[in-house]
C-alpha cells in the first residue's frame, strides 16, 4: 500500500500563518488582561507602602504602616464583619433560590421561556434604580410595612423590636439584612442560568434509571441531581464569594459613603472609595485594595477544597 502523500509546501506554509495570525489575535486582549488586571496589582502594592499623592507621586516612604493601621482601624474592622456577614448569609440563600429556579424552570412546563425571562429579568436591570426603588418600599410608610399591617403581622415584628413604620434601611439593625433580601432577588436569576446549564448537562438515562429503581422525585434530586451538580455548586458558589466580598453599589446608595445607620452598610469596598475619593488617601486606599485581594484569594482557596477536585475543573 502506498504511503500517505507528504503536505505540500504551500500548505504547511498556510498553516503557519494562519496559527500566526490566531497568537496575533489573542495577543491583543492579553495584553490588556496583563497590564489592567495583573499590572495593576503590583502597581497597587507599590503605591501601598508609599504616602501617595495624586499629582506629584510618592511623598514619603512608609513601609508596611498602611497596613498596620488598616488592622487598628474600628471601621475598616466594622466593614470586615459587615462584608463577611453578607457574603455568608447572601451566598448560599441566593444559591438555595437559583437551583430552586433552575428546577422549576428546567420543567416542561407551559411558558418556561417567559418564567427563565421574568426570573433573569431584576439581573439586567440597573442596580441604582432597583436599590433606589427598594428604598422606597422599605421605607417607614412604604408598601412593605403596609402590607405587613393589613395582613395583621405587626405583632409578630413588635415582639422582635420593629414597630409599624419600621425605618428597613435606616435602622442599623436590619440594614444589612433588607440589603441581602433586595441582592438575593436580583442575583437569583443569574445563578439560575448557571445551574441551569448544568441541569441540562446530567443524562436523562440516569433519571430513567433511578425511576425504574422506585425513586421519587425528591429521592431523584437529593441523590442524583444534587451531587452531580457539583462543578455548577463550585462555579456559582465561588462567583458568589467573589461578588459578595466586593458588594458596594447597594451600600453605596443605602448607606451613603459613610456606611449609615452606624456603619451597619460598611463594606470593605465602600471603606475602599471612602478612603480614596473622600480621604483623598491612594496609598492607604491601595494597601485596603491589597487586603481585599488576599480575602479573596484565600476564601477562593478554601472552597476549592471544601468543593474538593471534580473532573473536568
Amino acid at each position: 500500500m502506498a504511503g500517505a502523500a507528504a503536505p505540500k509546501p504551500g500548505a504547511r506554509i498556510g498553516a503557519r500563518q494562519e496559527t500566526l495570525a490566531g497568537y496575533a489575535l489573542v495577543a491583543v486582549p492579553m495584553l490588556f488582561f496583563l497590564v489592567l488586571n495583573i499590572g495593576t496589582f503590583f502597581y497597587a502594592a507599590y503605591i501601598s507602602v508609599w504616602k501617595w499623592n495624586i499629582r506629584t507621586g510618592p511623598v514619603e516612604f512608609v513601609g508596611l504602616r498602611n497596613f498596620e493601621r488598616i488592622l487598628t482601624d474600628p471601621v475598616f474592622q466594622s466593614a470586615v464583619k459587615n462584608t463577611i456577614y453578607y457574603t455568608v448569609i447572601w451566598v448560599p440563600l441566593t444559591m438555595a433560590v437559583g437551583l430552586f429556579l433552575a428546577v422549576v424552570v428546567n420543567q416542561k412546563i407551559r411558558g418556561q421561556t417567559a418564567f427563565r425571562a421574568a426570573f433573569y429579568f431584576p439581573a439586567i436591570a440597573s442596580s441604582a434604580a432597583i436599590t433606589m426603588l427598594w428604598i422606597f418600599l422599605v421605607s417607614p410608610y412604604g408598601l412593605f410595612n403596609e402590607v405587613r399591617g393589613a395582613l395583621g403581622l405587626n405583632p409578630l415584628f413588635q415582639f422582635f423590636g420593629y414597630g409599624p413604620n419600621e425605618n428597613w434601611i435606616g435602622d442599623y439593625r436590619a440594614a444589612m439584612n433588607t440589603v441581602i433580601v433586595l441582592n438575593a432577588w436580583t442575583t437569583s436569576g443569574t445563578f439560575m442560568l448557571f445551574y441551569l446549564a448544568s441541569l441540562q448537562a446530567i443524562s436523562h438515562e440516569v433519571y430513567e434509571a433511578a425511576a425504574i429503581d422506585g425513586a421519587d422525585a425528591w429521592q431523584a434530586f437529593w441523590r442524583i441531581t444534587f451531587p452531580l451538580l457539583r462543578p455548577g455548586h463550585f462555579f456559582v458558589a465561588t462567583v458568589g464569594v467573589i461578588g459578595g466580598l466586593q458588594v458596594f453599589d447597594q451600600a453605596f446608595i443605602a448607606g451613603s459613603p459613610n456606611g449609615d445607620p452606624a456603619n451597619a452598610l460598611m463594606t470593605i469596598v465602600l471603606y475602599l472609595y471612602n478612603t480614596l475619593f473622600i480621604q483623598i488617601n491612594p496609598g492607604y486606599a491601595a494597601a485596603v485594595g491589597i487586603v481585599l485581594f488576599v480575602i479573596i484569594f484565600t476564601a477562593t482557596l478554601i472552597q476549592r477544597q471544601l468543593f474538593g477536585r471534580t473532573p473536568g475543573w
